[in-house]
C-alpha cells in the first residue's frame, strides 16, 4: 500500500499534469516532478511544495511510483524505454501509472518492458478534461494486474472521483477510445443542433436552456454551448489532441475489422480545422467549422 510518505516521480505538467501532481503534493504526498519545458516545473513550485528534476531520470531509483501524463505514444516510449528509458533504472516494484492517452499495444509493450525489471505498468487513462483535473475530480479507466489496483486507487485518489478496473494492461486504453469515440459525435450533434438553431433564426442560449431539460442534454451541451455561442474556442481540449486520439481509435477498429462511420467523419471535420491551422481551439470548434463552411471561409 502507498503511504503519503512515499515518493511520486510524476513527469509531464501540462493542462492535466500540473494540478493533477499539485493534488498528489497537497495530500503529503513526496513528489518530484519534470517537464520538457523547465518553466512549467518552477512555476508548478510556486503553488506546491515538492522538487523539480533537471532530467526525467534523476533520482528516479528512488521512487515508488512514477506517474506520466504526456501526449502520445511516442513521448511515452521514449521516456520509459528509450535510449535513457527510465524503466531500466527503477526499483524492483515500482509501479508506473501512466494517464497519457496512447495506443493499447504501447501500454502492452511497457507492461512487457516493466516486468522485465520486476515493476508494473498501469494504463490509466482519465476523463474529465482540464477543469475535472483542477477541481480532483477525473474518472479513472485503468488495465492492470489485479495486485496492483488498490494501490492504483490509493495513489491517484486525491485527484480522483471515479476509478475502474477494466482488466489487463491495455483494457483502460481502449476503455478511453470509447469514450473518445462517444465525445467525438456527441460534440459534432451539439455544433450541428447550435448550427441548425442559428440558421433557423431561434434564440440559441433558450433552445439550449430548454433542450438541456431533455433527452438531448449530455456533459458537452451542458458545459460547452455557451462557449460555442460564443465563439470562444480556447476552453479545454484541443483538435490537435482529439485528432490524434480518434487515429487511435480508427487503428483498433482497422485491427478489429470494423466500421466506425461516425467517428471518422467527424476525424475528417478536425483535418478540416487542422488544415486552417485552428489545431489548437478546443474541441468544440465544431461549430465554427459549419459556420465558416457556410460563409466560404473554410478551405
Amino acid at each position: 500500500m502507498v503511504k503519503t510518505t512515499d515518493k511520486i516521480h510524476f513527469i509531464g505538467l501540462g493542462n492535466m499534469g500540473f494540478p493533477m501532481a499539485g493534488h498528489l503534493a497537497n495530500a503529503g504526498f513526496n513528489v518530484s516532478v519534470f517537464n520538457r519545458t523547465p518553466s512549467k516545473s518552477s512555476n508548478w513550485l510556486e503553488s506546491f511544495f515538492g522538487t523539480a528534476l533537471s532530467t526525467p531520470m534523476k533520482n528516479i531509483e528512488k521512487s515508488n511510483v512514477v506517474i506520466l501524463c504526456v501526449s502520445k505514444d511516442e513521448d511515452a516510449r521514449e521516456l520509459l524505454t528509450g535510449d535513457n528509458g527510465i524503466i531500466s533504472k527503477l526499483s524492483t516494484n515500482t509501479v508506473i501509472i501512466d494517464h497519457s492517452t496512447t495506443s493499447a499495444q504501447l501500454a502492452i509493450d511497457m507492461a512487457n518492458a516493466a516486468a522485465e525489471v520486476g515493476c508494473f505498468y498501469v494504463d490509466a487513462p482519465v476523463s474529465g478534461g482540464q477543469q475535472g483535473a483542477i477541481n480532483g475530480q477525473l474518472s479513472l479507466m485503468v488495465g492492470c494486474p489485479a495486485e496492483v489496483f488498490k494501490q492504483v486507487q490509493t495513489t491517484t485518489a486525491p485527484y480522483t472521483k471515479a476509478i475502474v478496473h477494466m482488466g489487463p494492461v491495455g483494457s483502460g486504453q481502449k476503455t478511453k477510445m470509447v469514450n473518445q469515440i462517444c465525445v467525438a459525435g456527441l460534440i459534432e450533434a451539439l455544433a450541428e443542433g447550435l448550427f441548425f438553431a442559428e440558421q433557423a433564426g431561434l434564440d440559441t442560449q433558450k433552445v439550449m436552456d430548454v433542450v438541456s431539460q431533455g433527452a438531448a442534454s449530455s456533459w458537452q451541451q451542458v458545459n460547452r454551448h455557451k462557449t460555442m455561442i460564443a465563439g470562444e474556442y480556447e476552453h479545454g481540449f484541443a483538435v490537435d489532441l482529439m485528432q490524434k486520439d480518434l487515429a487511435i481509435c480508427l487503428k483498433e477498429a482497422s485491427r478489429l475489422n470494423i466500421d466506425l462511420p461516425t467517428t471518422c467523419q467527424v476525424s475528417g471535420f478536425y483535418s478540416e480545422l487542422q488544415a486552417d491551422n485552428l489545431g489548437r481551439l478546443d474541441t468544440s470548434a465544431l461549430l465554427m467549422r459549419l459556420q465558416k463552411t457556410k460563409s466560404g471561409g473554410l478551405t
